[in-house]
């Protein structure tokens, strides 16, 4: 526990999965002092068992936000984000996979310089251990062991066979990102247990005395004194309490947390601020802008007999595909469950499995927002799914893609009614309908604080924010653009390069360069 005013060299906000890398590779170097702070807990002894992350969603370990009523449905929905070490990597469903080149690319053709695929592939193979892959492309020796399921569902296999048989390639290791087609997914599942950022990266480092972890500490604001960062305020059981840094403080409170917390510090659209009843800091018209997130939704079938229970996290194999041939690049995600997944506010079979499809580009954009100035108040989250009518053009082409699979014989054997949508769901209206009645989030925001150079851009190639020293943000908000895939993996691989850039290390060189300290 740190003193009540305490110094340290960094400060980090947030223990999700961005904090926990940060903390734990900082912390390396034993002349640094580090302090991570994280608003949850230690977690629930039921986020270890992969099967029960559905059960996560809505407990103490999550945030409860829900976004404002979205102009697509017309309504709110549940918009789940991690509270405790290792965030949203202890409650999420465990997929493992790197999006495609094309879209990190894409971050530097909007002026993210230095964050292309091949720039952060260094850093994403240094996050994982895996066995049997392309040693160029796939690390060794990460503390992420990161596998798919050694024995997949019997629905998986005939749902990806079924894939297959509608034509899309099968491919060995999906989760690389750089070809497209179907296969079983890595996942953050070691031994049958959930491997969260806090078991991979943090466990092991807690044991130094460099580093300072503490929880129950909801951050305030940030202590801005000239320009400068110096630290930040916290409560911990309505006790306010300061800590100092002499070197950076360093947000890794996620895409809601961390704008949140430039806002309420006076950093953000002068109008804003000014609505809100906050002094400006500084006038960074960014901040909260660039929301976004892939809106998924499902095709859902009963059972014809009775579906023998999950091993694993219900969700083990995707594909990345094209939505249409004149597609530049894959936009496309399929997943593949062994459960029936739907909108609550339809109703669906007890007993079957599901196709799911996510806009895996999308070009709608929303914001995060404050309803007042008080640290307490909930953050007004609008992701504005579907508002661009592209995103649903890519969808509707993943309906009927799903509908199509379903559809396929190699699910005969298991096959009982396609329940959601109803099989007279057939006109473009009707199907759009549909995806807005059964439209999800995929848990995957990005964007708030995005990397850039330009008059929109929060944070610089660097990491650090435009305007003030001594700060840098590293975690999902910095993204431009959405990468295509579920975007965990993507976050860490972000963290190990912010953790290089703090601490002034060179460009990263593959796991097997990394020595075993660094490791662990």
């Amino acid at each position: 526990m740190a003193a009540p005013t305490s110094t340290h060299d960094f400060v980090i906000v947030g223990g999700g999965s961005a904090g926990c890398v940060i903390a734990a590779r900082l912390s390396e170097d034993e002349n640094v002092r580090v302090l991570l702070l994280e608003a949850g807990g230690p977690g629930l002894d039921r986020a270890a068992v992969p099967r029960e992350w559905v059960s996560l969603l809505g407990s103490s370990m999550d945030w409860g936000t829900a976004t404002v009523e979205l102009a697509a449905t017309g309504a709110a929905m549940p918009w789940p984000r991690g509270r405790g070490l290792g965030g949203s990597s202890a409650i999420n469903g465990m997929v493992f996979t790197r999006g495609h080149p094309s879209s990190y690319d894409a971050w530097v053709e909007g002026g993210a310089k230095g964050w292309g695929f091949l720039d952060l592939l260094p850093y994403a193979m240094r996050t994982e251990n895996t066995t049997g892959r392309a040693p160029g492309l796939r690390g060794r020796g990460g503390p992420l062991t990161v596998a798919p399921a050694n024995e997949p569902h019997p629905v998986t296999v005939a749902l990806l066979d079924g894939a297959v048989e509608r034509g899309l390639p099968r491919v060995k290791d999906v989760s690389a990102g750089v070809t497209e087609g179907v296969g079983l997914t890595d996942l953050n599942i070691v031994d049958g247990i959930r491997q969260s950022a806090a078991d991979g990266y943090l466990a092991p480092a807690l044991h130094r005395t460099n580093l300072d972890v503490v929880t129950g500490a909801t951050a305030r604001r940030l202590i801005v004194e000239r320009g400068r960062c110096t630290g930040v305020a916290y409560t911990i059981g309505g006790e306010v309490l300061e800590a100092a840094c002499s070197q950076e403080v360093v947000l890794t409170a996620g895409v809601v947390g961390s704008p949140q917390l430039l806002l309420l510090s006076g950093i953000g659209p002068w109008t804003h601020l000014r609505e809100a009843g906050i002094a400006v800091t500084l006038d960074l018209q960014g901040v909260g802008s660039n929301l976004h997130d892939h809106p998924i939704s499902t095709v859902v079938h009963s059972a014809a007999r009775p579906m023998p229970p999950g091993r694993f996290n219900h969700a083990e194999a995707i594909g990345l595909v094209r939505s249409s041939p004149a597609a530049d690049v894959p936009d496309l995600q399929l997943l593949f469950t062994v459960i029936p997944h739907y909108a609550p506010v339809l109703a669906g079979p007890e007993n079957g499995y599901s196709i799911g499809f996510s806009a895996m580009l999308p070009h709608s954009r929303g914001t995060v927002r404050l309803d007042c100035a008080d640290p307490t108040g909930v953050p007004l989250v609008d992701p504005a799914y579907l508002t661009d009518e592209r995103d649903m053009d890519v969808m509707s082409a993943g309906l009927e893609l799903a509908r199509e699979i379903g559809r396929a014989p190699a699910l005969d054997p298991w096959r009982g009614e396609e329940v959601l949508p109803d099989p007279s769901v057939r006109a473009e209206r009707d199907m759009r309908e549909f995806l807005r009645a059964n439209l999800l989030t995929y848990f995957h925001g990005v964007g708030t604080c995005r990397i850039g150079i330009d008059d929109g851009a929060v944070v610089a190639p660097d990491l650090t924010v435009h305007g003030i020293d001594g700060l840098r943000v590293a975690d999902a908000s910095v993204m431009p653009s959405i990468v295509s895939a579920n975007t965990n993996a993507t976050v860490y691989a972000i963290a190990e390069r912010a953790a290089d850039l703090l601490s002034g290390r060179g460009p990263a060189g593959s796991p097997d360069e990394v020595g075993p300290a660094q490791r662990q």
